[in-house]
C-alpha cells in the first residue's frame, strides 16, 4: 500500500518576512510589532516603568528627608551646619544614582521580555508573559551583570574626562575650555559606534545563552556591514519619541495655565502653586510613563529585529527559521530552538536573484547571474554555476565568386545527372527497358 503525503495548511506568517530586511522593513515592522501582542508587551513595560518610577522617587525622598531634617538641630551658618549640608546632599545625589541604576536593571528585564516575544512573533508563535519569563530567568542575573558593567564602564570613562578638565582648568584656564569642547565633540560619534557595536549584545545574551563576552564579541561581528542601517533605524525611533514627546508636553502647559487662571483668578500664589504641581507633574508624569513604556518596547523591538535581520544576512538564520516553521507546522513537536543552532555558521555572500527564471541553455541578461541548468539546485549562497554552452559547429567556407561568363571564357555545360553504378554511355543494361 502507497503511502501518500498528507496535505498541511500553509505557514502562519510572522511579523517580519523570513528573509533579509531591508531598511523600511525594520523601521516599519518595529512599531507595528506592538500590535502582535500588547497586553503583554506594553502592559508589561507600563507595569514595570510605573513601578521603577514610584519606588526610586518613594527611596529618593525618604533619604533625602531623613538626611536633611537633621539640619533643624543644627543653626544656620555655622561649620556643623555647612558640614551636614554637604553630606545631605552627597548621600541624596549617591541614593539617587543607585536607585536610577536599579531601574534601569527593570528596564532591561522589559528589554528581555520584548526580543523573546520578537523572536516567536518571528515565526508565527505568540505567548503568555509566564512562558515569556522562564525562557528569560535563567539569563537575566547575566543580562543584569552586563547592563551594570556597561553602566560603571561609562561612569568611570567620565569621571576620568571630568578630573582630566579640572586638573587642566587649575592650570590652564582658557585651555580646559578647550578640552572641553573637544571631548564633546570627540565623544558624540565615539559613543554612537560603541552604541551600535555592542546594540546586539543583550539579544545574544537572551536568544543564545552566551556569557557577557561572548555577547559583545557576537554584536561586534553581526553588526559588521549593517552599522548604517542600524544607526538610522535607532536615530529615527528616538527622534520619533522626543519630538511626540515635546508636542505632549504643549497642551498640558496650555492646561496648567488655564486652570490656574479659572481657580485662582486673583493670582493668589497658593492655589496657583497646588494646580500647577498637580496638573503638570503629576499628569506629566502619567504621559511620560506611557511614552516611556512605548518607547522601550519599540527600541526592544528594533534591536531584536536588527538582531535577526544581521544573522539571516551573515548566518543564514532565515533557513533554521523556516524548516523550523515548517516542521512545526507539519505536526513535528519537541523542536530544538532555531535561535540555538549553528551559531557562527559562516555562508558566502548572497547574490540578488534575476527578475525572471532564465531558460537553460540562453546567456542571462546583463548584471544577472547565470541559471542554473534545468534539475540541478545551486548550493546556498553560492552562484548558480553552468555549464559552458555546446560548441557549435564551425560553417562552412563560402566559394570564391566566380567570374561572369564571356565570349573568351564562356560558361561551363551542364552535365546530366546520372544514377550511381550507370555506365559510360547512359545506358543502363540492367534495366528492363533497356
Amino acid at each position: 500500500m502507497t503511502a501518500y503525503p498528507a496535505w498541511t495548511p500553509a505557514s502562519r506568517p510572522g511579523i517580519i518576512p523570513l528573509h533579509p530586511l531591508p531598511f523600511g522593513t525594520i523601521l516599519g515592522r518595529s512599531f507595528s510589532a506592538l500590535r502582535q501582542n500588547p497586553r503583554v508587551l506594553l502592559g508589561f513595560a507600563l507595569v514595570v516603568q510605573t513601578l521603577a518610577y514610584l519606588i526610586v522617587t518613594a527611596a529618593i525622598v525618604g533619604v533625602a528627608w531623613a538626611s536633611f531634617t537633621r539640619l533643624d538641630t543644627l543653626r544656620f551658618g555655622t561649620e556643623e551646619f555647612e558640614a551636614v549640608m554637604a553630606g545631605s546632599i552627597a548621600i541624596t545625589m549617591i541614593a539617587g544614582l543607585v536607585l536610577g541604576l536599579a531601574a534601569g536593571a527593570l528596564g532591561v528585564v522589559v528589554q528581555g521580555i520584548v526580543v523573546i516575544e520578537v523572536a516567536h512573533a518571528a515565526v508565527a508563535e505568540k505567548l503568555r508573559l509566564s512562558a515569556l519569563w522562564r525562557q528569560l530567568r535563567p539569563v537575566v542575573w547575566r543580562l543584569i551583570g552586563y547592563t551594570l558593567l556597561l553602566t560603571l564602564a561609562v561612569v568611570i570613562v567620565t569621571g576620568a574626562v571630568v578630573a582630566a578638565i579640572v586638573g587642566i582648568a587649575i592650570a590652564a584656564g582658557p585651555l580646559a575650555i578647550l578640552f572641553t569642547v573637544m571631548a564633546i565633540l570627540a565623544a558624540i560619534p565615539l559613543t554612537l559606534w560603541l552604541m551600535i557595536k555592542l546594540l546586539l549584545a543583550p539579544s545574544a545574551i537572551i536568544l543564545e545563552h552566551a556569557t557577557i563576552g561572548q555577547a559583545v564579541a557576537r554584536s561586534w561581528r553581526l553588526t559588521r556591514g549593517r552599522f548604517w542601517p542600524a544607526l538610522g533605524v535607532i536615530i529615527l525611533i528616538s527622534l520619533v519619541f522626543g519630538f511626540v514627546a515635546q508636542i505632549v508636553s504643549v497642551p498640558f502647559s496650555f492646561l496648567s495655565t488655564g486652570l490656574t487662571t479659572v481657580i485662582a483668578p486673583t493670582g493668589d500664589p497658593e492655589p496657583s502653586a497646588i494646580i500647577a504641581m498637580i496638573v503638570v507633574l503629576l499628569l506629566t508624569q502619567v504621559v511620560t510613563l506611557l511614552l516611556q513604556s512605548v518607547a522601550v518596547v519599540v527600541q526592544s523591538t528594533a534591536t531584536a529585529i536588527i538582531y535577526i535581520d544581521c544573522r539571516m544576512r551573515h548566518e543564514g538564520l532565515d533557513l533554521d527559521l523556516l524548516a523550523y516553521v515548517e516542521r512545526r507546522d507539519a505536526g513535528a513537536t519537541a523542536l530544538p530552538d532555531p535561535y540555538r543552532e549553528h551559531i557562527g555558521r559562516a555562508i558566502a555572500p548572497r547574490l540578488p536573484q534575476p527578475a525572471y527564471a532564465v531558460p537553460p541553455g540562453y546567456p542571462p541578461a546583463y548584471g544577472q547571474a547565470p541559471a542554473a541548468p534545468y534539475g540541478q539546485v545551486p548550493p546556498y549562497g553560492q552562484a548558480p554555476v553552468t555549464p559552458p554552452y555546446a560548441a557549435q559547429p564551425t560553417p562552412a567556407p563560402r566559394p570564391a565568386p566566380q567570374p561572369a561568363p564571356t565570349e573568351e571564357h564562356p560558361a561551363p555545360a551542364p552535365t546530366a545527372w546520372t544514377a550511381p553504378g550507370t555506365p559510360a554511355d547512359g545506358v543502363d543494361r540492367e534495366s528492363p527497358w533497356a
